[in-house]
């Protein structure tokens, strides 16, 4: 089936899984997430993988081993596409993410000296400058409160150097829009927005090549 939106029975039954975060409730409506929930995002991600590349859904249970909070079910569903983009949709709306949330040591040291020099961090610098100019949000996994070590508290670009990540990030609130087909365009023109910003990451920051057990 094509991309239909998401039905209000979606938004429901993420209302009632906050106010009942059990086993019990999700047995329940296991049915509504599968149909109403699940099967829309999967529709979406299928009509945006031959640009953005394949997606894949996040498990909906949570990893409650080192969390205070022992709530069994992610509030919302998340999938990642391939080619560096992110979803996500819960009762606060539809969400799209791109870029690198949290970077890898070796990642952050490459991100670092990219943005210390001119060429490259002027040009991250415009990007960022020319996607923030229409609406979307620069995030990271966490911002440093000063400069990294080595790199001075007056640097031109000391707001991205202080980032341990950067992602373009939008969240659009839940409406009646939502349960159309139209949106998927807001997330299709969101991701090529982002695409010079994942362009510049791939090039100057790359993946990862340490070890898991390090990256931290």
């Amino acid at each position: 089936m094509s991309f239909q939106g998401w039905l209000p029975e979606a938004h429901e039954f993420y209302v009632g899984l906050m106010a009942d975060n059990s086993k019990t409730y999700w047995d329940a409506h296991r049915d509504v997430y599968d149909k109403a929930v699940r099967a829309p995002m999967q529709e979406l991600l299928d009509e945006l993988a031959p640009e953005f590349g394949e997606g894949k859904i996040f498990r909906p249970y949570r990893d409650v081993r080192f969390s205070r909070d022992k709530t069994p079910y992610k509030t919302a569903i998340g999938a990642t596409l391939a080619e560096g983009g992110y979803v996500q949709f819960s009762t606060d709306g539809l969400s799209a993410g791109c870029g690198i949330y949290h970077m890898a040591a070796d990642q952050l040291d490459r991100h670092r000296a990219a943005v210390a020099d001119d060429a490259s961090g002027g040009r991250l610098a415009g990007l960022v400058a020319a996607v923030r100019a229409r609406g979307v949000e620069i995030a990271a996994h966490d911002t440093l409160k000063t400069a990294p070590r080595g790199y001075p508290k007056d640097h031109p670009r000391i707001e991205l150097l202080r980032h341990k990540g950067l992602i373009t990030w939008r969240q659009w609130p839940t409406g009646a829009w939502l349960s159309q087909p139209a949106a998927k365009d807001r997330v299709v023109e969101f991701l090529r927005e982002s695409a010079p910003i994942r362009d510049w990451l791939d090039r100057h920051v790359g993946p990862s090549t340490l070890p898991e057990d390090r990256r931290r």
